[in-house]
């Protein structure tokens, strides 16, 4: 049977910090879609692993966010 593995993170930021990557991540995005619309993008997975790469950063944010007012009680 395989072994699962699991990705942990490496490095911890800032929500300021995530905050950052999500619009870098939403520009990028906007890029792409405008990329695949006009016929230029040639891989279109860029723009799904995007949007979830940007989902996993606002429930990063969430989850800092509730950790901050568990430690502030």
């Amino acid at each position: 049977m395989a072994k699962k593995t699991t990705k942990q993170a490496t490095e911890i930021k800032t929500i300021d910090q995530m905050r950052a990557d999500i619009i870098a991540a939403q520009t990028d995005m906007n890029e792409a879609k405008r990329g695949h619309k006009m016929g230029e993008l040639t891989n279109p997975r860029v723009i799904t692993a995007t949007r979830k790469k940007i989902a996993r950063l606002h429930t990063a944010i969430r989850a800092a966010q509730i950790a901050e007012q568990k430690e502030g009680k």
